[in-house]
């Protein structure tokens, strides 16, 4: 097998256990309340807090990285992850299962700027595009897991045991990373290190806030969604299998996405018109009969935005700003990632409505169009500004 493939692979493989770990806690949401009498809303702070030091390590993350070696520094980051995994295991409060999550969660999206940049260095000039569809479809594949196997597993044994094993898929990532992984024979140049425009960084936020919106409401679904099933007298088995319908389709409908957009063009359209369909299929997922074909085909209509949403800010950027660029948008991600889970936590409390966060997560869909709105306008005010100048 060629290097760059079996590399792609552990990378894959690695990075599938940010998205299981994530998932862990949404999969067992019935058992964890139960046990442990937490409200939604800090269950959703739960959840989003796992997400939350993105908004601290996006920017140095890639310093991180060159200090010790990027190899090093994820080795180090899964380590992480696995003590918070079983720190919040181990929890009987909310306090000590916040440090926990906070702790894996920092080691994740330390673990997932890393290996974007690693990703680029082995495929630098050739099938980058490819290598990097297969790397963004394994948070979907651990979330996927996640919901079809953990509420399961905890419903028959503990949702600490479902927990336990998601720290497990971190350290197996450990294992890969440390002892078979080898760094890439001809490593990309690291970007200049430049100040941004107040238009660069007007383009990063607003690219980084239609990405989260995007993601949090298919978190907020995931997390959310089988709690809703469960109080139509659904088993918190079938829940779990039933939404995770939802990311499996995305396995094939995301890089299908991002060809489709390649050769046809019209990035935008391939935006807007999946985001609005599925924020109106999820606003009325909570009275459809037959949920699980509604989840399906969410997850057929999301395939479209995520390539041409994580294109938005490369072809906007010049690439000496662009690693800056990168981080500061990845901080307006984690931020909206953090935030919209207690809110849709809060709301389930407030209502005392399991369908609620569902609808939440169907206005989150649809601000993802609202961020490239937000996008496109900057970026054609710079445009007529320059031609203004010249």
């Amino acid at each position: 097998m060629d290097s760059r493939w079996l590399a792609l692979a552990i990378i894959f493989v690695t990075r599938t256990s940010m998205g299981f770990q994530f998932q862990s806690l949404g999969a067992v949401t019935p058992l964890v309340v139960a046990d442990l009498h937490f409200t939604y809303a800090q269950l959703g702070t739960l959840i989003g807090i796992y997400l939350l030091p993105g908004v601290a390590l996006a920017l140095p993350g890639g310093l991180i990285g060159q200090r010790l070696g990027d190899r090093r520094a994820v080795v180090l980051s899964l380590a992480v992850m696995v003590v918070g995994g079983l720190l919040t295991a181990w929890s009987d409060g909310f306090a000590s299962a916040a440090a926990g999550r906070l702790l894996s969660g920092g080691g994740a999206v330390l673990m997932n700027i890393l290996l974007v940049k690693i990703t680029a260095d082995w495929f630098a000039g050739r099938e980058m595009a490819t290598a990097m569809a297969v790397m963004l479809t394994a948070w979907p594949v651990g979330l996927g897991l996640a919901t079809a196997t953990l509420g399961s597993l905890g419903t028959a044994t503990s949702w600490r045991i479902s927990l336990i094993v998601a720290a497990a898929s971190a350290a197996l990532g450990l294992v890969l990373m440390a002892a078979v992984f080898r760094d890439a024979p001809v490593r990309a140049a690291p970007g200049a290190r430049t100040t941004l425009r107040a238009r660069d960084v007007a383009l990063a936020v607003t690219s980084g806030v239609a990405w989260g919106a995007f993601n949090a409401s298919l978190v907020a679904v995931i997390a959310f969604g089988p709690a809703m099933l469960v109080a139509r007298g659904v088993s918190l088995g079938q829940a779990g299998f039933e939404v995770s319908l939802a990311i499996w389709v995305t396995i094939v409908s995301v890089p299908l996405g991002g060809v489709l957009s390649d050769r046809i063009g019209r990035p935008d359209v391939f935006i807007v018109v999946p985001s609005l369909a599925a924020a109106l299929l999820l606003l009325a997922l909570p009275t459809m009969p037959a949920a699980a074909v509604g989840l399906a085909l969410t997850g057929v209509l999301i395939g479209g935005p995520p390539g041409p949403v994580t294109s938005l800010l490369p072809r906007a950027l010049v690439a000496e700003r662009l690693a800056t660029g990168l981080g500061v948008s990845y901080t307006a991600y984690y931020l909206v990632m953090a935030a919209v889970q207690p809110v849709a936590g809060l709301l389930r409390d407030v209502t005392h409505d399991p369908a609620t966060p569902v609808r939440f997560a169907a206005a989150a869909m649809a601000a993802t169009v609202v961020g490239l709105v937000a996008f496109r306008l900057f970026e054609r005010r710079s445009s007529v500004t320059s031609s203004a100048k010249s």
